[in-house]
């Protein structure tokens, strides 16, 4: 065993877990997830059997992943945040094959309590804030707050705010990192 497992966790025969991945107590993996290297579930985490984890993906208490969920590298899951896979979900209706796609792409950032209804994309180092519910498509690099969730600016690699506008042409330069970020067309790119 190449990653390491609490005694109390439970690891699903068929789950396959990279080198070096840190799950914690009370974790349930179910068997069919695939989890990169280096990652990290903390305590009373669930990962549904359809799941797919990248390399360098932590996951805090708390959280469960259910089917249909893709979490690319380098994605942060904070305390207690919430996916979804169905979108109108009833006890009495059998809706398994009614699961939705939900795609959080590398970087991103969801914080903690925030809720991702499925069926959406969280592009590549978008900020989703403390409690938010986000129920459409987020823009790479944006930061998202609120119920619903509104884009109020957007974020660097580096996980810091760039004075940026919402929309037009600008450019910036991340001063943490010294990394050039262009605002075009509404769209925020590295440089």
């Amino acid at each position: 065993m190449d990653y390491f497992s609490h005694p109390s966790a439970i690891i699903d025969d068929g789950a396959r877990i990279g080198k070096q991945t840190r799950i914690w107590h009370w974790v349930h993996v179910s068997a069919g997830a695939e989890i990169g290297k280096h990652c990290s579930l903390g305590q009373n985490v669930f990962i549904g059997s359809q799941v797919k984890i990248g390399n360098n993906v932590k996951i805090q208490n708390n959280v469960s992943v259910y089917d249909n969920v893709t979490l690319e590298e380098n994605v942060f899951c904070g305390p207690s945040m919430v996916f979804t896979n169905v979108y109108n979900p009833r006890a009495a209706i059998k809706r398994k094959l009614e699961y939705r796609e939900t795609l959080v792409k590398r970087g991103a950032t969801l914080g903690a309590n925030c809720t991702i209804v499925c069926g959406v994309i969280i592009g590549e180092y978008a900020f989703i804030g403390a409690g938010a519910v986000v129920n459409k498509d987020v823009l790479n690099y944006a930061l998202m707050v609120g119920v619903p969730a509104r884009q109020i600016g957007w974020m660097s690699e580096y996980g810091e705010q760039l004075e940026l506008p919402l929309i037009g042409e600008a450019q910036i330069r991340c001063p943490h990192s010294g990394k050039i970020y262009r605002l075009k067309n509404d769209n925020l790119t590295a440089i």
